[in-house]
């Protein structure tokens, strides 16, 4: 059985690099009937912000990731991997090392002295004599001395380090007796049974020392994939202006999950030229073998034109429940068929037809000068006069097609063209010369506003 994980540490809210790590590790334990865990490496006490792992399980909520079982804290965790140290020691695998920081910060100084790789020197690893006094031991593993350990990575292929170019026994358990992130890791992965773990390529330089790990405890190598890095449109590392930000920050900007998801897992996979992909399709297609060996690039038109379509295809009764969060209410609106339809032809984000909505439903306070002076013309009065007459002269109006007749009635008995109706009564309607069909307005607000609106920009004419 597949078991896949997404383990982030609560030190800062989940970013969208980590989402997509997420789900890609969902889609992968899911089309294969398996598990998909989530993990929260608070072990670094110092940095652990309980805000930030709270954000994270938000997020998952919101983009509808469901975990299997309960949400494993490392914190929680402590005696297990305190066990595993002991374990090591007793089989001499491990041993307690007390070099004290000023020595060890003046090993590194001669060694960059000496342009050397700046390393432990394993003085203590064959020591037998008497601790130095008053010197807490950190605990240090006994990594290999010589040849090279290969990552057999499902992304990038082999991948060979030699040894002596990035191991030396590194620190396993910190003096005050908490594990460091590398033991605790491979610890955790293979006692949850974790199969195949699917991490940012930031993460490949790890492996040597995990596998390090899981050979000094007997433990099965997990299968490995190291997704390449999201980059900005200049090949740089995605900042927070860029868009690596808080997850949540996309439903505060009107993204649905869906369009962020399926944005996301087309950053570095791909299924021919298909771009839009349902939930069901991500999982029947999706395999982390076919990720790119290549940085992807985000794209934030591809997330806008994404979003767009999602929005389109939004049953109008699931908008009015994501529009509440932007301040919107259309549940008792008679019209708002009509208005979401219109509105969500026109709209990238949520934020954006929240805004086009109001501007739809509030009255103008004031009007575009640039508007007014390209859109009201010595004429016009008379032509919003008229179409308001003929306006409250008819009855049974109630579909955009009722009030675009009266359009047309006004525009014939007038012998104008369409324009010299339509851009003084947008200008009326909406304060400016841009927007949702005229017909769609009129139907949405009604005679009676229609008209308010024609009255107050005739009273400032």
């Amino acid at each position: 059985m597949v078991v896949t994980r997404f383990a982030p540490s609560p030190t800062g809210y989940l970013h969208i690099g980590g989402l997509r790590t997420a789900l890609l590790s969902y889609l992968w334990a899911r089309k294969n009937g398996g598990k998909f865990l989530l993990r929260i490496e608070d072990t670094d006490f110092s940095r652990n912000d309980e805000a930030a792992a709270l954000a994270i399980v938000e997020a998952f909520k919101w983009v509808g990731l469901e975990h299997d079982g309960a949400i494993e804290y490392q914190s929680s965790r402590l005696s297990i991997y305190q066990e595993h140290v002991q374990k090591l020691l007793d089989e001499g695998k491990a041993y307690k090392c007390y070099m004290s920081r000023e020595e060890l910060d003046a090993l590194r100084s001669e060694q960059m002295e000496r342009k050397e790789r700046a390393k432990y020197d394993n003085r203590y690893r064959d020591f037998t004599g008497t601790p130095p006094e008053g010197r807490d031991a950190v605990i240090r593993i006994k990594a290999p001395l010589e040849g090279s350990i290969t990552v057999h990575d499902g992304v990038k292929g082999d991948v060979v380090f030699n040894v002596a170019d990035i191991l030396d026994d590194f620190v396993i358990a910190r003096s005050d007796g908490t594990p460091t992130y590398n033991f605790v890791v491979a610890v955790d992965d293979a006692l949850m049974g974790v199969t195949d773990v699917i991490r940012g390529d930031d993460h490949l330089s790890n492996t040597p020392k995990q596998i390090v790990v899981y050979n000094a405890l007997g433990f099965t190598l997990p299968k490995f994939f190291h997704v390449p890095m999201i980059h900005n449109s200049e090949g740089k590392k995605l900042s927070k202006r860029d868009g690596a930000t808080d997850v949540m920050m996309y439903k505060t900007m009107g993204y649905t999950p869906q369009a962020l998801l399926n944005f996301l897992v087309r950053l570095g996979w791909s299924h021919g030229d298909q771009e839009v992909f349902s939930r069901t399709e991500m999982l029947e297609l999706f395999d982390p073998s076919d990720i790119n060996r290549s940085a992807s690039v985000y794209n934030t038109d591809k997330l806008d034109w994404l979003n767009s379509h999602y929005l389109k295809n939004t049953p109008n009764s699931v908008l009015c429940e994501l529009l509440e969060f932007h301040g919107i209410t259309l549940v008792s609106h008679d019209k708002r068929e009509i208005l979401l339809d219109t509105i969500k032809e026109r709209a990238k984000t949520l934020v954006e037809m929240a805004a086009l909505i109001n501007e739809v439903l509030v009255r103008p306070i004031a009007f575009d000068e640039a508007a007014l002076k390209k859109g009201f013309k010595e004429d016009s009065r008379a032509v919003l006069e008229n179409f308001a007459t003929v306006l409250k002269e008819t009855s049974e109006l109630h579909l955009p097609s009722d009030y675009h007749h009266i359009m047309e009635k006004v525009v014939t008995d007038m012998g104008i063209g369409f324009g010299k109706i339509g851009q003084p009564l947008r200008v009326a309607l909406l304060g400016k010369l841009s927007g949702p069909g005229l017909d769609s307005v009129m139907a949405i607000i009604g005679v009676e506003e229609t008209l308010a609106r024609i009255d107050a920009l005739l009273k400032l004419k």
